[in-house]
């Protein structure tokens, strides 16, 4: 897929397991500049909307759900 300037992608995050997490995850272009952006599906006065976050691609993505190595030292040999 070719990458547009100024445009992006979202999609549904399907392996959301929190509110904190977006709903939908993508990247977008901008002035040749690569973004991780995040939305978030929201209730308001006037109805629902999405209200976006933007990353920049260089740093590491969002953290859709970080976990801890859990290590069972029982079978170490020291």
């Amino acid at each position: 897929m070719e990458k547009k300037d100024n445009s992006g992608v979202l999609f549904k995050n399907d392996k959301k397991e929190s509110a904190n997490q977006p709903d939908y995850k993508g990247n977008i272009t901008v002035d040749g500049q690569e973004y991780w952006l995040s939305a978030w599906i929201k209730e308001g006065k006037s109805g629902k909307f999405m209200g976006l976050a933007v990353n920049p691609k260089d740093a590491q993505p969002p953290a859709s759900n970080p976990r801890k190595a859990v290590i069972d030292e029982s079978d170490l040999p020291f």
